[in-house]
């Protein structure tokens, strides 16, 4: 069988986070991997200059623009606002563009779903960039989940002037509840929320309380206005609690009695460390190093050019969107009752 030629990607929107896009595809490209970055897509004239320059690349200034090129791209990083998602991703799908889209899919779940049907009725790859999913730390402890109880999240982060189109729920808070929805994988049956504009005129903190169908129960709090950054998540199932550090790429697990005979040992370093309480083991997981947006767009590429389902689907997303916008609604019912506007 002929060998593929490259995968043409092209780049749109190069602010901070498309930006790192373009270095990892030209990492990717470095190292051997059959891709090749063709083209970014930037409207803002002195930006696209510097591109131009820094690049070696054509910049176009509009979707249009870059469907006009020849030889056309074969896939698509799109890093825009989140306004302009379901414009831009429609218009590369229906031009037969694979589509790595930012999260949160779409602004609305009308247009989520009309992205995903468009997406499968042209047979073309769109995935959902919910980062997370491809951090190590995450990685390391998807084998050994079995029944999550309960779960408690912090994503805090010093407040930024970027991503100020969505609230900190759609900002930040959404890579936690893909990850736990991803773990749990029941329905929700409650929810409560609470949340306040502080420096924007969004909401920039929030607390969110989930319980779910099968019993488990989970705490969210995600901040733009915090002195520090923190992300991390401990969760406890049956005889075991287990902590992860986004930010370190580190877990911590806590045995209760023969856990750990439970628990798949390649996981593990072969070292462990013995708690003073002699019921408690605790030890830490084994975690390949490695950059969660490289790994993301590794595979993504291979989902292209298998023509293989992504590892986060276009439903994926549009289900930790549904949650988000619930979790929006219930921090305005909440709102109203305080009297707050």
């Amino acid at each position: 069988m002929p060998e593929l030629p490259k995968t043409r990607i092209a780049v749109l929107g190069a602010g901070a986070f498309g930006r790192n896009h373009l270095r990892v595809w030209q990492e990717l490209a470095a190292a051997g991997a059959p891709v090749e970055l063709c083209a970014i897509v930037e409207p803002e004239p002195a930006l696209a200059v510097t591109l131009a320059r820094e690049h070696s690349l054509p910049v176009y200034a509009s979707v249009a623009e870059l469907l006009a090129s020849q030889p056309l791209a074969t896939a698509a990083s799109v890093a825009v606002p989140t306004s302009r998602h379901f414009e831009v991703a429609s218009q590369l799908l229906t031009a037969g563009i694979d589509v790595l889209l930012e999260k949160p899919v779409t602004p609305t779940l009308a247009q989520a779903r009309d992205l995903s049907a468009l997406a499968q009725r042209d047979g073309r790859i769109l995935q959902v960039g919910h980062l997370e999913r491809f951090n190590p730390a995450v990685r390391a402890v998807r084998p050994i989940v079995h029944r999550p109880l309960f779960f408690e999240v912090h994503r805090l982060s010093v407040f930024t002037p970027r991503s100020l189109d969505v609230d900190v729920v759609l900002d930040l808070m959404i890579h936690d509840l893909d990850v736990v929805l991803s773990f749990v994988r029941s329905p929700i049956r409650d929810l409560h929320a609470v949340g306040l504009p502080v420096l924007s005129k969004k909401v920039d903190i929030a607390n969110v309380r989930i319980e779910f169908e099968s019993g488990c129960v989970a705490n969210f709090t995600a901040s733009r206005v915090s002195t520090e950054r923190v992300r991390k998540m401990r969760f406890f199932q049956p005889h075991q609690y287990i902590s992860i550090d986004y930010a370190r790429q580190d877990v911590l697990c806590v045995d209760v009695g023969d856990a750990a005979e439970d628990t798949p040992a390649v996981n593990f370093q072969p070292a462990e460390q013995r708690h003073p309480t002699p019921e408690l083991t605790m030890r830490k997981l084994e975690v390949p190093p490695g950059e969660p947006l490289r790994l993301e767009l590794e595979s993504f590429l291979r989902a292209v050019r298998n023509r293989t389902p992504p590892e986060v689907s276009a439903e994926e997303g549009r289900a930790a969107l549904a949650v988000a916008l619930d979790i929006l609604a219930a921090i305005a019912a909440h709102q109203f009752r305080a009297g707050l506007g």
